[in-house]
């Protein structure tokens, strides 16, 4: 649900921008913050509710792996176009907290640690459920 809110905000933030390309995504203090404390798989650390436009349903869905994977195929297709670009100084409009505005590889980077994390829970699902690897 995330990366439906949030592909759109950078990919419309690339539109008419410069091709040049960077190698490396840098992130800056405030960034790297945002992300050790809020996105990143943290156990045991700090804990913050989805933004309402995300929140998780009660009950998950059978075709909650579809559009896993599909969402991760725009991912990549972004990341892909992001590349020519530099992702470290184009930002975009934060659709959940609009006063914040990310550099676009800020964006590629809270997309990559929020899936982490979901892995990570469904990890420990599986784990608690007893079902097979």
């Amino acid at each position: 649900m995330a990366n439906e809110v949030l592909l759109p905000a950078i990919s419309v933030a690339l539109v008419g921008r410069q091709c040049r390309t960077v190698d490396e995504i840098s992130l800056g203090w405030f960034s790297g913050w945002f992300i050790r404390t809020y996105i990143a798989p943290n156990p045991g650390g700090t804990s913050a509710r989805a933004p309402k436009k995300i929140e998780p349903a009660k009950q998950v869905e059978p075709l909650v792996l579809e559009a896993f994977i599909r969402s991760n195929r725009a991912v990549r297709e972004l990341a892909k176009r992001a590349s020519d670009y530099d992702v470290n100084r184009i930002r975009y409009k934060n659709p959940f907290i609009p006063l914040l505005r990310f550099t676009v590889g800020t964006g590629l980077e809270i997309i990559a640690k929020h899936q982490s994390r979901h892995l990570l829970q469904a990890e420990g699902v599986r784990q608690a459920a007893g079902f097979p690897r």
